[in-house]
């Protein structure tokens, strides 16, 4: 292997940490599903890893796909700019009807106090809500399914140029070692930043506003879809 693919697998690794350091929908869409929906630490590491793998897998095809038909680097870059619009309105819809649905249960949850009178004149009071006794366990959970598709519509921008030049230079070693270096790092900083704030996530706790966390996560997807459409 060249020195000049050592260099730019190293490059990818550095870009591929700060990408996702720097892109807060890599991460708050986890994090925050993760605590109003109380996934476990188990759970929320399958969901993010293979979002994580369908988020970079989808750009190495694209590569790939690039590299057998020769298409110009502009082209695939194009495609990319128009994927990650598709991906940030698909951040945007869901946020905003999954925000209208947790403010919606959020309301319907409010806690209230019934009174019942024993037989032997006590007086017995008690609080509960009737949202929660309605949610189905056995219903088919498809939020999960839903974040993964999205992360595949997502493009890995800084991806397609880095595997170019191994391209370029007919180097098919080259670009896996790239495209395998850029995933890794990818989907560990990801990983590493959504269990190391769920974890600290699980100590918080919002009293009254933990009903409100399901329009919360929602408002959040909603706004990493904004940012992504603004170029922040």
């Amino acid at each position: 292997m060249s020195d000049e693919i050592l260099v730019l697998s190293a490059t990818a690794a550095s870009i591929g940490f700060f990408h996702t350091l720097l892109g807060p929908d890599h991460y708050l869409p986890f994090i925050f599903m993760s605590k109003a929906r109380k996934w476990s630490i188990f759970k929320t590491t399958w969901i993010t890893i293979a979002c994580g793998i369908g988020h970079v897998g989808s750009s190495v095809f694209l590569g790939v796909i690039g590299y057998i038909f020769g298409i110009a680097l502009f082209k695939l870059e194009a495609f990319e700019g128009m994927r990650g619009d598709l991906a940030a309105w698909a951040f945007v819809i869901f946020g905003l009807v999954y925000f209208i649905w947790g403010l919606r249960r959020a309301i319907l949850n409010k806690p209230h106090k019934h009174r019942h009178i024993h037989g032997d004149g006590t007086l017995h009071v008690h609080e509960h809500t009737h949202a929660s006794e309605h949610d189905h366990v056995h219903k088919t959970n498809i939020t999960p399914w839903i974040l993964f598709t999205i992360f595949v519509l997502g493009p890995c921008e800084p991806l397609i140029p880095i595997l170019m030049y191994p391209a370029a230079e007919t180097s098919t070693i080259g670009m896996i070692f790239i495209a395998v270096i850029f995933s890794i790092v990818t989907i560990a900083t990801m990983l590493a930043i959504v269990l190391t704030a769920t974890f600290g996530f699980n100590f918080v706790k919002l009293g009254k506003l933990e009903r409100y966390t399901h329009a919360l996560a929602g408002a959040i997807v909603l706004l990493s879809g904004i940012a992504i459409l603004l170029g922040l």
